[in-house]
């Protein structure tokens, strides 16, 4: 029996690293996966724990989503054209812009050459979605590589265009967010305190206005004690920022996204549409439907709707039908539902799931703008209600001496 170190993926969507005991790789993975294991990596004792990693040091990067759509755009056109994988991979090695990728195909060129299936050697460098590697196999299988990769292209563009939208759409409530944060923090923080001796003078006639002497507190307080305020502030925002990083603080964060009244729905829509164009992408290739559903609900970026999918799978394999066994995890829409259901029953669940993320890619765009046009005027009243507050907090004392001086006095 020999040691090995596995890279993991366990049901609740934690990754992690386990060293089992078993007669060969191939034992150590069947055994993990008859647990209910991913296995992402399985490696001998001897070649060290960092050979388990997908990315080992910093040699290889992120492969940023424009290059990686512009780079399959060229290997799809260049495969059409009849040139050989082997001389296309050379080609668009020395033209692309991105240094990361140009690394990466190194890579991918030495072990094709080394007699690797093209699959193999992109899951190799650890840093692409399964569903792009799935897709490549198919290709290889179906003999029919360039039509797959061409498919897996309409399916990027629709996921970019999708995200852009996404960050268009928050850009502007963001930075009015930002501006909006930034002029109250210079009233509290720089005019109030310089003010205070002012107020001082006017509160020996009469007393300060309630709401003065609030902000003026509050205003005080924070600039008298920024020197430890300060640095609290920042430990707790990294604090909060790595613990949403772990899976659980991601977990708790998502089932909270998901109460928004609003954004919770797009947030559905948006893992629908996903969700429905990966297994319309794969099941194009020739994958089967229990192998779709278990590539394309991996990448479902909500953890709390992935762990609602996990029950999926187990019955699909068990013969149950496939919209059956959707309608139990319970966060798919009724519509999606009867849609599917009927592509399911007239033999067309490929095409109809085209349609269902068509059709919800239309509903999160809709929703994302209810959502700006929500967000933006909650934000102006939310932020112009602070500062009229701290303005009549600078002002009434004023107004009020100015009126009980001389010119108050004769009315």
């Amino acid at each position: 029996m020999a040691e090995f170190i596995c890279r993991l993926g366990t049901p609740s969507g934690e990754v992690v690293t386990r060293v089992v005991e078993a007669s060969g790789i191939v034992d150590a993975r069947t055994r993990l996966e008859s647990e209910g294991f991913k296995v992402f990596k399985v490696a001998t004792s001897d070649e060290g724990l960092s050979s388990v990693f997908s990315i080992s040091g910093s040699k290889k990067g992120r492969v940023k989503q424009g290059d990686f759509l512009l780079f399959n755009q060229q290997f799809s056109a260049l495969l059409r054209a009849g040139i050989p994988v082997l001389q296309a991979i050379g080609l668009l090695k020395t033209r692309t812009a991105s240094a990361n990728l140009r690394i990466v195909l190194s890579d991918v060129e030495e072990k094709i050459r080394s007699g690797v299936p093209l699959s193999d050697a992109f899951e190799a460098q650890g840093i692409f979605p399964r569903i792009y590697t799935a897709s490549i196999l198919a290709g290889e299988k179906s003999g029919a590589l360039d039509d797959v990769l061409a498919r897996f292209v309409t399916y990027l563009k629709r996921s970019v265009g999708i995200s852009r939208k996404l960050r268009g759409a928050l850009a502007y409530p963001a930075f009015l967010l930002l501006a909006s944060t930034l002029m109250i923090a210079f009233l509290t923080f720089y005019i109030v305190p310089r003010m205070s001796d002012l107020f001082r003078g006017l509160s020996a006639n009469r007393p300060l206005p309630t709401i003065t002497l609030v902000v003026l507190s509050i205003s005080t307080t924070i600039a008298h004690n920024i020197w430890w305020l300060g640095p609290l502030a920042i430990i707790l925002g990294l604090s909060l920022y790595f613990w949403l990083r772990t899976a659980n603080g991601r977990l708790i964060l998502h089932k909270v996204l998901l109460r928004i009244p609003v954004g919770g729905q797009l947030i559905r829509n948006m893992a629908t549409a996903q969700l429905t164009r990966s297994m319309s992408t794969l099941l194009s290739g020739g994958i089967t439907v229990p192998d779709s559903w278990d590539i394309a609900s991996q990448a479902i970026t909500n953890l709390e709707l992935r762990r609602r999918s996990q029950g999926v799978l187990p019955m699909i394999r068990e013969g149950r039908g496939f919209t059956d066994s959707l309608e139990q995890a319970k966060w798919i829409p009724e519509l999606g539902l009867d849609m599917v259901g009927i592509g399911e029953k007239s033999g067309s669940l490929r095409e109809m799931l085209d349609e269902v993320a068509s059709f919800y890619d239309s509903e999160a765009e809709v929703r994302l703008e209810q959502l700006t046009t929500l967000l933006e005027p909650l934000i102006l009243v939310f932020m112009a209600g602070i500062v009229v507050v701290i303005l009549l907090a600078i002002y009434l004392p004023i107004i009020q001496t100015i009126s009980s001086g001389p010119f108050g006095s004769r009315r």
